[in-house]
């Protein structure tokens, strides 16, 4: 149930919420703006502007790049490119590098591992350029697309169709000084030179059934944040790679409806309790004749393959094992010439270590390592025997990035050696905003802002750690993006984005009131950060209902100053307050504060949403007696939770492909917060959905798509074929074909008309 940051939830959530009215949009005479119509929400361009995607800087610091949309499709993106620096006459202005329908266009086929592979990035929406790699040398790119693999010349724009022998390239990867590629096709993994005349060559050949090379399995893609199964030696001369082979995994046959019908698909899904998949990792190097040297990963084979990583020099190679409780974390240093491995440093502690992608290797052979020893995530300098040289950050607040995706988000975005520096993303001063600080790596220093604003900043650097990519928003600010040296002064604009007269959301900008912030108090004494969205034209003596929006898992946070999605104002359009809240659990905070819900999912989540919703209850604007709630996945389950908690009293709620057991759910996000099934057998029964649904306090929208397979449509069998056996009614809206999102605008409309329909039937409307 990862989710890549907040916008891979609100990209679900957005299609739960109220719309106004269906027919054109005049200008509102009251506020001298013009409503926005779901229509209008739905439709390109994105109300949100052209906010840049996948910037980067190539490694010469001479070029960006940027992924944008298609003004005509916001779904369709096009990679451009600017000088950072012009030469004198040389024309500074962004240009189109590659169209994103050249490499794919609407209606090319992809393969199911390509489609798979998106559903977990949560980019199964988009198409075009979706990703692209520099070479080194700065010359030329890499584009993935559509399963075929293209290499474009940086100072041209020319493309050309690689010989991979075939379609069904995935996971494809540029090496560190851009002489090779790497992919896996037909569950093997391939070389091939990109040289003129090179010809492809295959480095594993008996990748077939259920053995696959190259690859990250499904819950090293969906619950670990890893998304390949092949690391490159910065040498060039040598590529380490994974083994997978899912023969213990059992089968579920998943049941996939769509419109043209239905297919039986054998998955190969670990619920909680059940074996996992075996993993090993090879290196070989590309010498003729060359043999894969296994890598030694210790006798116990129910472990977690986290994240490899090779030195600086190339010298060594580095793997982080997590074992199958996962108290226990290892940092192995490896030999890649004969695979023997030395655990250098362990990070052990309960009720579960959290991964994260703060390991950084530094030239000298030491290193930088994010733990949370000290109960909050801090960043720690390490010898090259893993001996503790000092800590590099330290305080009661993690100094990381937000979290996401069931593991700490990276903080640590550049190093500068000859400095001593690193560059890390934090939220320091309140878990709801975020800067880019640098601190010393070899002094005792204390980190300094280099960003400012009350808003949420994302920074991408480059090697030379000499400028940075900066991203900002607030919630007066869309989503912008500049160039940045490393005081902080702006170099150049890459999207200014601003929110001025031509912007696609100008004419409706005026109409809403601004977010109010504000903490409430958990049972146990933590604060709880909210976000409240009052209606259009508020009227402190009118009584609205409302909707509370919530996601509520672990390692998600919903509540920051940044800039809300514009669907968010549909809410606000049709007569609805909007309530939000991070419960405990959710991320950005401190150990504490994230494992209040071990072994207890369903519990004190909704003890937090019950205090925000005690608090909302007793506002004079509020009517008590219509409020509602609505999430998707983690969010769908607590939707149900809450609507069969005796002290919400909610009047209704919608739930989006709810988890309803999780003895169904997977095994890495399963057992990290609940543990093993015939351990926890008591934990795992009083987070059942289904025993509780007799105390069902509302009418239930139930929604899911046909062919999840993520959270698969069993969960939410099992609450219709419950309510059906006791008569009880429920309204139901299914998507043929449809993962575990709902993908393409006109579905995300209807899906929007379903939500208002049964909200203003259950709620009587916000007028």
């Amino acid at each position: 149930m990862r989710h890549s940051a907040v916008l891979a939830i609100r990209a679900f959530l957005m299609t739960l919420a109220v719309s106004a009215s269906a027919s054109a949009a005049t200008p509102d005479s009251a506020s001298g703006s013009t409503p926005l119509t779901p229509e209008r929400a739905f439709d390109s361009p994105a109300l949100a502007g052209p906010a840049a995607r996948g910037v980067a800087l190539s490694p010469d610091g001479k070029w960006v790049t940027w992924l944008k949309a298609e003004a005509a499709n916001q779904y369709k993106l096009d990679l451009w490119a600017a000088p950072v620096a012009p030469a004198p006459n040389e024309d500074a202005s962004p240009r189109l590098l590659i169209s994103g329908a050249k490499v794919e266009p609407d209606g090319q086929a992809m393969s199911e591992a390509e489609k798979s592979r998106r559903e977990r990035q949560r980019v199964a929406a988009l198409s075009g350029v979706v990703s692209y790699d520099w070479d080194k040398q700065s010359k030329r790119l890499l584009i993935p697309a559509g399963g075929e693999l293209y290499l474009a010349e940086a100072a041209s724009g020319a493309v050309r169709k690689l010989a991979t022998g075939g379609p069904g390239a995935v996971d494809a990867q540029l090496s560190p000084k851009g002489g090779f590629v790497s992919y896996v096709r037909d569950q093997n993994l391939h070389v091939l030179p990109l040289a003129e005349g090179g010809a492809e060559r295959a480095l594993t050949t008996d990748g077939k059934g259920p053995v696959s090379y190259g690859v990250a399995e499904f819950i090293a893609q969906e619950e670990m944040g890893r998304f390949t199964g092949a690391w490159w030696s910065p040498t060039e001369d040598a590529i380490a790679y994974a083994r997978v082979d899912e023969t213990p995994v059992p089968i579920v046959e998943r049941l996939e409806i769509g419109a043209a019908g239905s297919t039986i698909t054998p998955q190969r899904y670990p619920r909680a309790g059940d074996p996992n998949v075996l993993v090993d990792v090879f290196v070989r190097r590309l010498d003729p004749g060359a043999a894969p040297v296994k890598v030694d990963l210790g006798p116990e084979r129910d472990i977690y393959l986290a994240r490899v990583d090779w030195s600086a020099d190339g010298k060594d190679l580095y793997v982080q094992r997590q074992n199958r409780a996962q108290t226990r974390l290892d940092l192995l240093r490896v030999d890649p010439v004969t695979g023997a491995a030395k655990v250098i440093l362990t990070e052990a502690r309960e009720p579960w270590v959290n991964l994260n992608d703060d390991f950084h290797p530094l030239k000298d052979g030491s290193f930088l390592w994010g733990s949370e020893r000290s109960g909050a995530h801090h960043l720690y300098l390490h010898a090259r025997d893993g001996a503790l040289v000092r800590a590099v950050t330290t305080g009661p607040v993690p100094f990381a990035g937000g979290g996401g995706a069931g593991l700490r988000a990276p903080g640590v975005v550049g190093v500068d050696e000859a400095k001593g520096l690193v560059y890390v993303m934090a939220s320091a001063e309140t878990p709801i905003e975020r800067q880019l600080y640098v601190v010393s790596y070899r002094q005792p220093v204390q980190p300094k802002a280099i960003t400012s604003g009350h808003g949420w900043w994302t920074a991408v650097m480059g090697a030379s750690a000499k400028a940075f990519i900066g991203y900002y928003s607030d919630p007066a600010t869309p989503p912008q993006a500049a160039l940045y040296d490393v005081s902080g002064k702006r170099l150049r604009w890459i999207e200014q984005n601003a929110l001025t007269a031509g912007h696609p959301f100008a004419p409706y900008a005026a109409r809403y009131p601004a977010p109010e912030f504000g903490t409430l108090t958990s049972a146990d004494g933590q604060d709880l950060h909210y976000v409240l969205l009052k209606p259009v034209g508020f009227d402190p003596a009118h009584r609205y209902p409302a909707i509370v929006e919530v996601y509520g898992g672990p390692h998600v946070q919903t509540v920051a100053r940044a800039w809300r999605g514009v669907t968010e104002k549909l809410y606000l359009e049709a007569g609805y307050a909007l309530f939000q809240l991070d419960n405990r659990g959710s991320a950005n905070r401190d150990a504490r504060f994230e494992t209040a819900i071990s072994r207890r999912l369903g519990s004190v989540e909704v003890d937090d949403q019950v205090a925000g919703l005690t608090w909302l209850k007793a506002q004079p604007f509020i009517d008590p007696a219509r409020i509602g709630v609505t999430g998707w996945s983690y969010g769908g389950y607590m939707t149900l939770r809450m609507l069969t908690d005796p002290r919400t009293g909610l009047k209704a709620g919608a739930a989006g492909a709810p988890p309803t057991d999780w003895r169904q759910y997977d095994t890495h996000y399963t057992e990290r917060y609940m543990g093993l099934p015939k351990e926890e057998a008591a934990a795992y029964d009083a987070s059942a959905v289904i025993p509780r649904l007799p105390h069902l306090s509302g009418r239930l929208l139930l929604l899911q798509g046909m062919a999840d397979d993520n959270v698969q449509i069993d969960n939410s069998f099992a609450v219709m074929a419950d309510l059906q056996s006791r008569s009880v009614a429920f309204d139901l809206m299914l998507f043929p074909g449809q993962r575990h999102g709902v993908q393409g605008e006109a579905r995300q409309l209807q899906l929007w008309r379903t939500w208002q329909a049964f909200f203003d039937r259950e709620l009587g409307g916000g007028r």
